[in-house]
């Protein structure tokens, strides 16, 4: 008996493509591994950049709301001790009331315009004791009295923190704001909520952080 022999050879496994779908498999995740540390980096980035805006301008506040509270003290002095010009008095009491009428919440204000009245109206008042200061010294009476010269000298040091800390917040907004306009950090602030952060509007010239000197020495 004859037996024909099958011509039909059994199916051997596509390695070939096996290999190429393990390949870009492992590239698909590879990927995605990628595009998800980026992301992470992004976000802790923006987080930090933040966070530090946020302290930066607590600084500013703080050193706005001593100075605020050492005005009244200021005043009493200037009456008590000499027969100072009241008109420049008049000037800082108004100045101290301006800036509690602009008083902002306690986190970084988001309004740009909320913003800048407030800070316009803390550098009226900075103008307002400075005219103090200088017209003080045509009274050396009042210059020889302790209590003054010990309020002069903490809202020069007041005023100078005040300086160095709006440099610090202009500088912080400006990384953060930067990082927040480009890829990926549009993207990842889109995603969870992070919002550009009002600059301050201040003359270059002031933003060297000058010395605060009232003539005190």
């Amino acid at each position: 008996m004859l037996t024909h022999r099958s011509n039909v050879h059994p199916k051997r496994p596509c390695s070939g493509a096996l290999s190429t779908g393990l390949i870009a498999l492992l590239v698909i995740v590879g990927l995605l591994v990628l595009v998800g540390g980026c992301g992470v980096q992004s976000y802790n980035g923006l987080a930090d950049k933040r966070t530090k805006v946020d302290a930066n301008w607590s600084q500013i506040d703080n050193q706005y709301k001593r100075r605020y509270e050492l005005v009244p003290n200021l005043v009493e002095t200037v009456k008590g001790g000499a027969q100072f010009e009241q008109q420049t008095l008049t000037a800082v009491v108004e100045a101290r009331a301006k800036v509690g009428q602009a008083q902002l919440p306690s986190s970084v204000p988001t309004d740009p315009a909320q913003l800048q009245a407030y800070i316009a109206a803390q550098q009226g008042l900075s103008g307002a004791l400075g005219r103090l200061f200088a017209l003080s010294e045509n009274y050396p009476t009042l210059r020889a009295t302790q209590g003054f010269l010990d309020l002069q000298a903490q809202l020069e040091g007041t005023e100078n923190r005040i300086a160095v800390a709006r440099k610090d917040y202009i500088d912080a907004v400006q990384a953060y704001n930067s990082q927040l306009a480009r890829f990926p950090g549009n993207l990842i602030g889109g995603m969870f909520g992070f919002e550009e952060r009002p600059q301050l509007s201040i003359p270059v010239e002031e933003r060297a952080v000058p010395k605060v000197d009232f003539g005190g020495k």
